[in-house]
């Protein structure tokens, strides 16, 4: 760096991005302050300093003054802080999971690469497939590494040894994996699994049903789909992976990462005051006394959350979450700690507009429970109970505006209408099917996206004239 005319013989500057220096030992605080006071600094415009004596690693964001202070053999651990080096901007909380951005990143360049290479898998018509085929390696990936495939890596190993070099068969190699997994294993010799394949799990809910079609992959599609094996997929983290994992399916989000994530304590602003509250306070006040503690555990079970504008399902799977808390607190206190939780996905339900965000938001929850039951259950339990699926959706792809909420999530002491002929008005005589428990409380909440009034196109204007216009006029309401 330069300061005082003085130029540092160990520094490296590029104009509106980053000022860099080897410095001696021990002396990286003192010349990263220095680098921030340099008059080349400023005069580059540059957003980040470094400095680092090959030990010790430490950087500054200067628009935001958040820093890293770490070794320099740890620094890549934290490669998310530079991230708008690249272009793409986050929110804090994304930043400081490595692993999340980490998988994210490698799944995006391996999806890149394969639309690429089929860009028929890049069109309206074939759009949901090519998401449901990333829905499906996702599941994979944390299957292989929790002990719910046959061994780790299991999925990862198989496409490695037995595919070519080349990728040249590994669409035929994965869509068999895919073929198998939606085979029950008696079932599997009438059906002519592979051999190598039958040892996959049978996993039931709709994941793996359908076709098996695969997008053909290259050398170096094949390489990116290693690597994001590679990776340990236990430490996913759905609520916030979730809302990454969209943004790699839609080429307008790819340069914003994350940025529709809406981060824990603000989703628990909204979840705390509408309901958790009320549990919490309810907890405290049953004290030991297991009658008051089997109410209320009662009562978790009949909670119903509905989002509307569900996303990739943060608010769901942070509403599970607490609910599980509270549930295996109760268990403990009642001496009943490995008892089954007795709170549904399916009492956590969602209206999404994209379909892929759908099937991510419902990955997310079938994760999230399955890490709740190894929290609170012990892995042997959690994977005795985890498969199959149940093939039930309780997150649904379609438009808020169009859609009868009642369809989704009826209110309290009602059955699931199965179809509607108005959006604000159901024949009496309509046939009902019964909700899973029946009987309890339904909170809606979200933070759905604002566009404000200007900014909305001529289509949503016709949507939200559908639903209000009747009752004046809607001038810039969003």
């Amino acid at each position: 760096f330069s300061n005082n005319n003085k130029t540092h013989t160990n520094a490296t500057k590029q104009q509106n991005n980053i000022h860099i220096v080897v410095c001696e030992p021990k002396k990286v605080q003192e010349t990263l302050v220095k680098l921030k006071e340099s008059s080349a600094t400023t005069k580059a415009k540059v957003k980040f300093i470094l400095a680092t004596d090959g030990k010790e690693f430490q950087a500054e964001d200067l628009s935001s003054g958040e820093t890293v202070v770490c070794s320099y053999l740890d620094f890549h651990n934290h490669f998310g802080f530079f991230l708008p080096l690249a272009g793409i901007s986050t929110v804090k909380q994304i930043r400081e999971n490595a692993f999340d951005i980490k998988a994210t990143s490698r799944l995006n360049k391996l999806y890149i690469e394969l639309l690429n290479h089929n860009p028929e898998w890049s069109t309206a018509a074939k759009r949901h497939d090519m998401n449901h085929f990333l829905a499906r390696l996702i599941f994979c990936f944390f299957a292989e590494d929790t002990d719910i495939s046959v061994g780790e890596g299991f999925f990862t190993e198989t496409v490695r040894q037995m595919s070519a070099g080349d990728g040249s068969d590994v669409h035929e190699i994965i869509g068999e994996i895919f073929r198998a997994m939606d085979i029950k294993q008696n079932e599997r010799v009438l059906k002519k699994v592979r051999n190598w394949a039958s040892k996959f799990p049978y996993v039931n809910g709709n994941l793996f049903s359908g076709s098996t079609e695969t997008p053909k992959f290259t050398k170096i599609a094949r390489s990116y789909l290693l690597h994001v094996g590679n990776l340990d997929w236990k430490r996913i983290n759905p609520d916030i992976f979730g809302s990454m994992i969209q943004a790699v399916a839609d080429a307008d989000e790819r340069g914003a990462l994350g940025m529709h994530y809406t981060s824990v304590p603000n989703i628990l602003k909204v979840l705390n005051p509408l309901f958790l509250d009320e549990l919490y306070e309810e907890l405290e006040q049953a004290g030991d006394n297991g009658r008051k503690l089997l109410t209320l555990r009662k009562r978790l079970a009949r909670i119903r959350v509905f989002d509307p504008a569900c996303g990739s399902g943060n608010f769901l799977v942070i509403a599970y979450k607490q609910l599980r808390e509270i549930e295996f607190e109760i268990n403990i206190r009642r001496g009943e700690s490995n008892t089954p939780s007795e709170i549904p996905l399916t009492n956590f339900r969602g209206i999404e507009l994209r379909d892929f965000s759908a099937e991510i938001a419902r990955l997310a929850l079938i994760i999230a429970e399955y890490q709740c039951d190894v929290l609170y259950r012990g892995q042997k339990l959690a994977l005795a109970e985890f498969l199959p699926l149940d093939s039930e959706n309780w997150i649904t792809s379609g438009n808020s505006l169009q859609i009868d909420w009642l369809l989704i999530c009826p209110p309290s002491g009602v059955g699931v209408r199965l179809q509607g002929d108005d959006l604000f008005s159901t024949p009496v005589d309509q046939a009902e099917i019964k909700f899973e428990n029946e009987g309890g409380e339904t909170y809606i909440c979200g933070n759905p996206p604002y566009l404000g009034g200007k900014g909305q196109s001529i289509s949503q204007k016709s949507e939200l004239s559908d639903v209000f216009g009747e009752k004046g006029n809607i001038g810039e309401l969003d």
